[in-house]
């Protein structure tokens, strides 16, 4: 099985810097029954609608969030209102995939790849390391400065060996048209079979508002980067979006073989009920049929960094005429 390793670093810049992208293999901007004991909330910041709920439905959601919430080391209230659980990295969901059953999790990360001028960053393993070795006052302020998630102004950290996994909620499921459809691509945007072959304009159908770069399999294509000024865009609905993101795509646009892996950051009230920016990734290795989710909502996507929470919401943002902030996200392909 080939793996794709992800790298992803946060920071800040002045507004007349620009961004560079290198690397950059495609690039996508995106614009009832009765029971009074199982009701869903809402609040003015949660699209999560009022409704009714079957107590066999509740039951259900309950089992799954019991699947994909797996116990904690540590838990960390996010100032945003959302749960981060410290989960031990040989129990987070991926490793329920059947094919990852046996999977030994690398000890030490691969080499970075080199890349005709490529820039080297300053990547989250130099993050890390400088506050192990700090004391417990200093890892406070350290963690303050370099925080670029909302769960890291909360000036706690996931221990060694675990994982920062953010908690569903029954609320997240409900949003969902159905428990089969929470975290994946809602089918309306699931390439139609008759724009499949028209790639890679492959998103302009159902009103997308997009931009797009990308470059042709004209040579092997190992790995891409891309950098991402993170904003927070009005979304005014509950069935609209907006992101951001890289998109690696292989396989063919008129068959089940198209396998894609993007990761970004997104806008999404039906995924996580606000208007916050937020870190995601997705998969597929079947044209988005049956296999793939966004974020750690399914097996067979591998975590590794203690630092980075995907679909935490991203903190601070960039502002108009004023600071920018940008992640910075390497793709690239790991051999075993």
């Amino acid at each position: 099985m080939n793996e794709m390793a992800t790298s992803l670093v946060g920071k800040g810049r002045d507004h007349h810097h620009h961004h560079q992208f290198s690397s950059l293999l495609l690039l996508l901007l995106l614009l009832f029954f009765f029971c009074p004991d199982a009701l869903a909330d809402s609040t003015s910041s949660n699209f999560t609608t009022v409704k009714q709920v079957s107590s066999l439905r509740m039951a259900r959601i309950h089992r799954h969030l019991n699947k994909i919430n797996k116990p904690a080391v540590l838990t960390i209230q996010s100032p945003d209102g959302d749960i981060i659980d410290c989960v031990h990295k040989r129990h987070q969901p991926a490793l329920d995939h059947p094919l990852l059953k046996n999977h030994k999790i690398q000890k030490i990360l691969p080499e970075f790849p080199k890349a005709k001028n490529m820039v080297k960053v300053d990547g989250l393993m130099n993050a890390e390391k400088n506050v192990n070795s700090s004391n417990n006052s200093e890892n406070d302020n350290n963690l303050r400065s370099r925080a670029w998630q909302m769960w890291h102004h909360s000036g706690q950290r996931c221990p060694k060996g675990t994982i920062p996994i953010r908690r569903s909620t029954a609320n997240d499921v409900l949003r969902a048209k159905s428990l089969y459809d929470f975290g994946k691509k809602t089918r309306s945007l699931r390439m139609s079979t008759e724009r499949q072959k028209d790639a890679p304009d492959v998103v302009s159908v159902n009103g997308h508002e997009h931009a797009i770069a990308y470059t042709g399999a004209s040579q092997e294509i190992y790995g891409a980067k891309a950098t991402i000024n993170v904003w927070d865009p009005v979304v005014g609905v509950v069935d609209e979006f907006s992101l951001s993101q890289i998109w690696v795509l292989s396989g063919t646009f008129d068959g089940s073989d198209l396998n894609s892996i993007e990761a970004g950051w997104q806008v999404s009230p039906v995924l996580y009920g606000d208007f916050k920016p937020r870190l995601f990734t997705y998969w597929t290795s079947d044209a988005y049929q049956a296999t793939g989710c966004y974020n750690l909502l399914c097996s067979g996507f591998v975590q590794t960094n203690s630092r980075i929470a995907i679909g935490a919401a991203i903190s601070p943002i960039s502002v108009a005429n004023g600071n920018q902030y940008d992640i910075t996200i390497l793709i690239w392909k790991v051999h075993l």
